[in-house]
């Protein structure tokens, strides 16, 4: 089953990928993430629940908690690409370096690991 989405955590996610998307460094887009998974450099993982077929986004969730990687579902693919600079819609994105979002990612850890 996947994880449900958490409103506080939703709102947070965004956040985090607007200060990264300014200051770090994000990737967009399920075969992006994936790779940044796989390759342990992602330092959180946000996607978004409303994607058709599931199929597209399964593996990833498992494959975060296998590297140990922070991982938030939020509703709409379209807020999610909206946070990350986008004109369209993004399955996922990938925060790969903090920058300003150091600390919201932090905060979001904590909560997840309640």
């Amino acid at each position: 089953k996947m994880a449900e989405v958490v409103k506080e955590l939703q709102d947070k996610a965004y956040e985090a990928i607007e200060l990264a998307k300014k200051s770090g460094k994000i990737k967009k887009g399920t075969n992006e993430v994936t790779k940044a998974v796989e390759r342990g450099i992602a330092k959180l993982v946000i996607v978004a629940n409303n994607i058709n077929p599931k199929e597209v986004i399964m593996h990833i969730e498992p494959l975060c908690r296998e590297k140990d990687i922070p991982y938030v579902l939020v509703e709409s693919k379209e807020d999610l690409g909206a946070a990350a600079g986008l004109p369209v819609g993004s399955s996922a994105v990938a925060i790969i370096k903090e920058g300003d979002s150091l600390n919201i990612i932090k905060e979001i850890k904590i909560k997840l690991s309640k």
